[in-house]
């Protein structure tokens, strides 16, 4: 079984919200425009570990510097908007102002990425028993610097953000 979460950077004013309209946008995006939109930057998918790495953020809210509330923690992963479907049996899309969107940008571009995996590290890694430890946290970088890039850019051009979470 596979599970993304995909997000996707456009205009504030391009989005409508609707629930019909984000599914046929977000579909098309991920089957015939993924890895095209991927590459320019305004696309981006964590595959299966989504949920982690919203933990390793939310550990930002309770490093002893208070830096960081909550709600900006929550931001990248599963942040924002939901709209919901008209029956509740489907996961909603969530969407972010091109405010939130440079709060996310923020918060990923100050938090230090050791600084979190020394607050959630430990819990993080305890479902890859048997995995070397450096390979687990470099998996982790790797999804942070991801979403910093991929924010950091929606930011930068004044962009909002869809999320989709694809079961």
């Amino acid at each position: 079984m596979s599970f993304h979460m995909h997000l996707r950077a456009l205009r504030e004013t391009e989005i409508q919200d609707n629930y019909s309209w984000l599914e046929e946008f977000m579909e098309v995006a991920w089957s015939d425009h993924w890895e095209a939109e991927r590459d320019a930057g305004i696309a981006h998918a964590i595959e299966k570990d989504f949920g982690p790495v919203h933990e390793l953020h939310l550990a930002a809210a309770a490093l002893a510097d208070g830096a960081f509330e909550s709600r900006e923690c929550e931001l990248p992963v599963y942040g924002g908007r939901p709209v919901y479907h008209p029956s509740h049996d489907q996961p909603p899309f969530v969407l972010l102002t091109a405010a939130e969107v440079r709060a996310a940008a923020d918060f990923l571009t100050t938090a230090s990425f050791d600084a979190l995996w020394a607050a959630a590290g430990a819990k993080i890694a305890a479902p890859y028993r048997g995995w070397d430890e450096a390979e687990v946290k470099d998996i982790f970088l790797g999804q942070h610097a991801g979403l910093c890039a991929f924010y950091g850019r929606a930011a930068s051009t004044g962009h909002a953000v869809i999320k989709a979470f694809w079961y």
